[in-house]
């Protein structure tokens, strides 16, 4: 199926149908009930799983097949997202070319600064492009205020008039959208005390994350994709073949810069404004922990580490203490207080403990991520199984 092994065909058909399904798995539990706050199925929270996501896949291209970490790659979602947004204001507020004009900005930004950092390798390497990131966010800050609106960032207007969109009227805002349909166009289904949003903005995206995936699978089972696999084995034993690993790595490092710059222009296309602490250094640190969360050099893993971190970020993060002393109200008194006092620090502004702890357990004892965690559930079970099995059959018959 389009190229793929049936391996790689069924596991694109599984992300696409939790893609579609999405609004509905994400809402497990009925409105109003104590745990429907853990639910998730809000279009905002859904295209940040999908549009994370598609930076995480491109970023495992770079870092899970060549073994190359960079802590820049903010830079270019940052880069990106000026760039759509330029688009929008200057030529249309049609979604398409925003996001056409943030991949190929990115692109020629990540082969320009790909260029320069990988003359050197390792820790040197990582260095150089936590360097540009960082120069490219105090240009975004302070120097380039006229381009990137500083501080403040930048954002649609009802001053800007776009060439190709003349049906604005004097002083209306435009919308972002995708042929006359606006990102925030939205479907509610009611259902016995469930309620399920189908966005067209995380439609959008979750088929710009399939697509992504897709071209990611075709990397990865590529002659190409091997010989990233080689730069990473062993670069010293392709150079006594007498292949350079460079233009390899360069290419790997541009496909990962364009991935980046293809998120920040569908963060743009949902949220039309964009400021300079999405170039900040945090927000590369963030990525490489969504990878290597989720497994780095898997074809999954990546976007469930995205997923993953997006949801604590925004679910767990909004439990506070009155949400804590309704869970413990059945304990008493004392020993209620006892409780939100030791779970308090691990939930609400204190997310970021929880999520250091589990990434911590996560590289100590599943260096593979995720992903390896799902392995070795699956290995246990099948294992359960076949000695119920083999059980069964050497059971005398009575």
């Amino acid at each position: 199926m389009f190229g793929l092994e049936s391996k790689d065909g069924k596991l694109l058909l599984l992300v696409a149908a939790l893609a579609l399904l999405a609004p509905v798995i994400l809402n497990p539990f009925p409105e109003g009930s104590a745990m429907s706050q853990f639910n998730a199925g809000y279009p905002d929270l859904m295209q940040r799983f999908v549009i994370f996501g598609i930076l995480a896949i491109g970023f495992n291209i770079l870092f899970g097949l060549t073994g190359y970490l960079s802590f820049g790659h903010a830079a270019f979602l940052g880069v990106g997202s000026y760039a759509a947004i330029w688009s929008m204001k200057l030529v249309t507020m049609n979604i398409i070319p925003s996001i056409i004009f943030a991949v190929i900005v990115a692109g020629v930004f990540s082969l320009v600064v790909g260029y320069i950092s990988l003359r050197r390798s390792g820790i040197y390497f990582s260095i150089l492009t936590l360097a540009f990131a960082q120069m490219s966010y105090s240009l975004a800050y302070s120097v380039l205020t006229p381009i990137t609106g500083g501080e403040t960032g930048l954002q649609i207007k009802s001053t800007d008039t776009p060439l190709l969109d003349k049906a604005l009227e004097a002083g209306e805002i435009g919308r972002a959208n995708l042929f006359g349909y606006g990102m925030g166009s939205s479907y509610q289904l009611e259902l016995a005390g469930w309620q399920f949003t189908f966005n067209l903005g995380y439609y959008v995206a979750a088929v710009v994350m399939l697509i992504s995936f897709y071209f990611a699978i075709r990397i990865f089972r590529s002659p190409f994709g091997m010989m990233l696999r080689a730069v990473k084995s062993n670069q010293q034993r392709m150079n006594y073949a007498g292949l350079s690993p460079k233009p390899y790595t360069l290419a790997a490092f541009v496909i990962s810069g364009m991935y980046a710059g293809l998120a920040g222009g569908l963060l743009v296309a949902m949220d039309t404004q964009v400021g300079p602490e999405r170039m900040f250094w945090t927000a590369s640190g963030e990525i490489v922990i969504m990878v290597i969360l989720g497994g780095a050099g898997t074809l999954l893993g990546p976007v469930l580490g995205a997923g993953f971190i997006k949801y604590f970020e925004n679910i767990i993060s909004k439990i506070n203490e009155s949400i804590l002393q309704g869970w413990f109200a059945f304990l008493p008194d004392g020993l209620q207080d006892f409780m939100v006092a030791v779970v308090y620090p691990f939930i609400g502004k204190g997310w970021h403990l929880t999520l250091g702890i589990m990434f911590m357990l996560v590289v100590i004892f599943l260096p593979g991520g995720l992903i390896q965690g799902g392995q070795k559930i699956g290995s246990w079970l099948r294992r359960k199984k076949n000695v119920v099995a083999k059980d069964s059959t050497t059971k005398p018959a009575e």
